[in-house]
């Protein structure tokens, strides 16, 4: 009867104590794999730290680039100059005319900046600063030959001469403050006449001074 009780307990520590190199195994194994998921998380974190670093300089590289194109346009900006004279070919009197008409120089020599529009005759700040414009009219005695420099609708200068023979030229200069979009344009004298040719005696410039 002993004998009989003590074999199954004998099989039953066996099996509660199991094969300890198996056992050993397993914790190996899961050791190496928390190992390997430590590394790929590790990893990852590293991938995600570059990624947001690339990101940031792009971002900083584009913020250099809106700079750069920036400083550009106001370097441009900052050239701005031009001359003109009335008529492109040919020649050929305009007025008189009962009221004050825009003169429309075609001939451009220079318009760095083209701020000057050669359709209209207005020259459009495209920057605050101060501007100097010279303009000059040419015609024959025994009629009145004038331009008058406008800043938007505001007279500001005449060139006027007035001879009883012979030629006769006017001329003029100021230095004006302008805001961004002020216009400037000359208007031909009420019941004025001026001629030119390919001399190119009627002209109108202007260049900035400096910005503020």
């Amino acid at each position: 009867m002993e004998i009989t009780m003590f074999f199954p307990l004998l099989l039953l520590v066996c099996c509660a104590s199991g094969d300890p190199t198996e056992t050993n195994e397993k914790t190996v194994e899961q050791q190496v794999i928390s190992s390997e998921l430590t590394v790929l998380a590790e990893l990852k974190e590293e991938m995600t730290a570059l990624q947001r670093q690339n990101r940031e300089q792009e971002a900083k590289l584009e913020s250099q680039k809106t700079e750069i194109d920036q400083l550009k346009q106001q370097l441009q900006v900052k050239q701005v100059a031009f001359s003109a004279s009335l008529l492109d070919q040919g020649d050929g009197y305009t007025g008189p005319f009962n009221t004050q008409v825009t003169l429309v120089f075609k001939r451009v020599v220079t318009n760095i900046g083209n701020a000057y529009n050669p359709g209209t005759g207005i020259f459009t700040a495209p920057v605050r600063g101060v501007y100097h414009f010279e303009w000059k009219t040419y015609g024959y005695g025994g009629i009145q030959n004038g331009a008058v420099l406008f800043k938007n609708e505001e007279h500001i200068f005449i060139a006027y001469e007035l001879q009883s023979s012979g030629a006769a030229s006017s001329s003029n200069f100021v230095s004006l403050l302008l805001e961004v979009g002020d216009q400037v344009f000359l208007r031909l004298w009420a019941d004025s006449k001026i001629y030119d040719n390919q001399v190119h005696h009627n002209t109108f410039s202007g260049h900035l001074l400096f910005p503020m």
